[in-house]
């Protein structure tokens, strides 16, 4: 997923989670909802990331090992 689209998500999300706790109650615990929510959801995204990078990691030496036993010695 690419950083655009999840900031467009977090946001839109975020504002639903404010328009349901200003239903719910007052301005300031809608405000506190949504900075929650936006807090849950970047701590998701890092989550997210480190998770791609661990996995991806053996993959890469994998094929960097193929390709080097497969090129001729000069």
């Amino acid at each position: 997923m690419h950083f655009p689209r999840f900031l467009v998500g977090m946001l839109a999300t975020s504002f639903v989670v404010a328009m349901w706790a200003e239903i719910a109650g007052s301005g300031w615990e809608a405000l506190g909802w949504a900075v929650l929510a936006m807090i849950i959801l970047q701590a998701g995204y890092f989550g997210l990331i480190i998770c791609l990078i661990c996995t991806q990691r053996p993959e890469r030496a994998e094929a960097i090992r193929i390709s080097a036993n497969s090129t001729p010695s000069a």
